[in-house]
């Protein structure tokens, strides 16, 4: 039996604990700070004491680092299909799986502050079709949140779940919240899904019989993510958008190369062996999936990609798409520099080309966002002006290699969007795809104010507020989930 005590201690100190150098508690590795003091100046001396010649440098090399990123998304996008790189489970053998040969499964659903998706949330995890003998649905609740603790019993708890209240502690993020509830688990499979999603009613019979067909190395199943409220607004296309290219095209893709897999939020399916081996979730990252992907990756575990949809509420607001934005970007710097610690035990787990990869995807997303400002504003005030430092760094072969690395760079990712909008039905995706360079300038004031509170707040969690869309409507409860198995609440 697990103590009180030994459930908090799992869920804050267990990665830490076990392997400390790929915990983000510690921060920056006392080499990473020394560079970040020391670079910086060495440009600034090369600009001072080397004039134009450095800032030609410099420029290209952004320019080159630009165009190695876009690269990358460009040539997994064009060489995977829809179907390549995925696992497909019929409707047929999904509902073939019966109680005797499923596995054990336990779902968690962590919630803070979301009294407002409480009923859809029940309704949701209610028309999940597993054998209800073999299935355990955890929602996780801080302490702390009465409101939500007081909407989910005013609703009424569903006979298929169980609430894990997590005692206060820091951090206060979802990964400790998961961390947590994992002490209480009993299935050989683990998933997460978040509080406003809608997981296709099939997903978790797909992942467990797919489980059954691949190789134990494949820890993890990630599900794709798509959008409920595509029609709700500019931003809502946008975000629809992105999502599309990332879990259709980039993800697969990535899977067929046996790359580092960046995973989602949800609906990732784990061996729960595997996932407690490796350390659970980090809590003192706030993109933990991200990081678990690749920490999946460096102790020999695979992820594929499952064929199988979960729906999700596209943030509908700027302000709250900007909070959940900075905080991704932030996650991806925090796991990116974590992983850096050792470059050479990296480079050993990840080989040359992961080793790249995992720069250009997890590093490159937010310093892309970074990069982009710049060059649009040097660029601009280059061409109407033509001021004569600028005309001085652009010029001869620094000129044109900028130049091509700028024009081809931005066409190839509003060319990769075109492309995906273009396999979908709605035609307002394809303007919006036309006005995707907007939405790089709101990336990019992700990309600032999360390097900002990358180096001011590190773990801090911004929450992102759901339910600003219209609901999604409910689909009808499968016959064979009626009648789940009974749960006492834990607390």
């Amino acid at each position: 039996m697990i103590s009180e005590a030994d459930r908090l201690n799992a869920s804050t100190n267990y990665l830490r604990t076990r392997a400390p150098r790929l915990s983000a508690s510690g921060g920056l590795s006392s080499g990473q700070r020394l560079a970040g003091l020391v670079v910086p100046a060495m440009v600034v001396a090369s600009f001072v004491v080397i004039g134009v010649p450095a800032f030609q440098v410099c420029a290209t090399l952004l320019s080159l680092l630009y165009l190695a990123i876009v690269s990358e998304r460009v040539v997994l996008f064009l060489r995977v299909t829809n179907q390549r790189g995925m696992l497909v489970v019929s409707d047929e053998d999904a509902l073939a799986l019966n109680e005797f040969d499923a596995p054990r499964y336990t779902v968690m659903v962590p919630a803070y502050r979301e009294p407002e998706v409480i009923e859809q949330l029940f309704a949701s995890m209610q028309q999940l079709n597993y054998p209800p003998s073999k299935l355990e649905i955890f929602l996780c609740l801080e302490e702390g949140d009465l409101a939500t603790l007081e909407r989910a019993r005013e609703v009424g708890v569903p006979s298929c779940m169980q609430i894990i209240v997590v005692p206060p502690g820091t951090p206060q993020t979802k990964p400790r919240a998961c961390n947590y509830a994992l002490t209480f688990a009993t299935g050989e499979l683990v998933t997460i899904y978040d509080a406003e999603d809608f997981p296709e009613p099939l997903q978790l019979r797909r992942a467990a019989v797919a489980m059954q067909r691949v190789s134990p190395r494949v820890a993890c199943l990630q599900a794709r993510l798509r959008y409920h409220n595509v029609g709700q607004n500019l931003l809502t296309r946008w975000f629809t958008l992105e999502y599309d290219v990332w879990f259709t095209y980039f993800l697969p893709a990535l899977v067929a190369r046996r790359s580092v897999i960046p995973l989602g939020g949800t609906s990732n399916h784990f061996r729960r062996d595997v996932l407690e081996m490796v350390g659970g979730w980090d809590p003192y990252n706030v993109t933990e999936d991200a990081d678990l992907g690749v920490r999946l990756h460096r102790f020999g575990f695979q992820v594929g990609v499952l064929d199988s949809v979960t729906e999700e509420e596209a943030n509908s607001d700027f302000i709250n798409w900007l909070k959940q934005r900075s905080r991704w970007y932030k996650g991806y710097l925090v796991t990116f520099f974590v992983h850096l610690r050792h470059p050479k035990d990296l480079y050993r787990h990840l080989g040359p080309r992961g080793t790249a990869e995992f720069a250009l995807f997890v590093g490159g997303t937010p310093i892309m966002g970074l990069i982009n400002p710049i060059s649009w504003v040097t660029t601009l005030v280059w061409f109407l002006f033509e001021p004569g430092p600028l005309d001085r760094v652009f010029s001869g072969p620094s000129y044109y290699v900028n130049l091509a690395c700028w024009l081809v760079g931005n066409f190839c990712m509003v060319y990769v969007v075109v492309l995906a909008a273009l396999k979908r039905p709605e035609p307002k995706l394809l303007r919006a795809a036309l006005l995707t360079p907007v939405y790089w300038m709101m990336m990019s004031l992700a990309s600032a104010k999360a390097a900002w509170q990358f180096v001011t707040a590190p773990d801090q969690w911004e929450k992102t507020v759901h339910g600003l869309g219209s609901p999604r409507a409910v689909v009808s409860l499968p016959a064979e989930v009626v009648d789940l198995r009974e749960h006492d609440a834990v607390r």
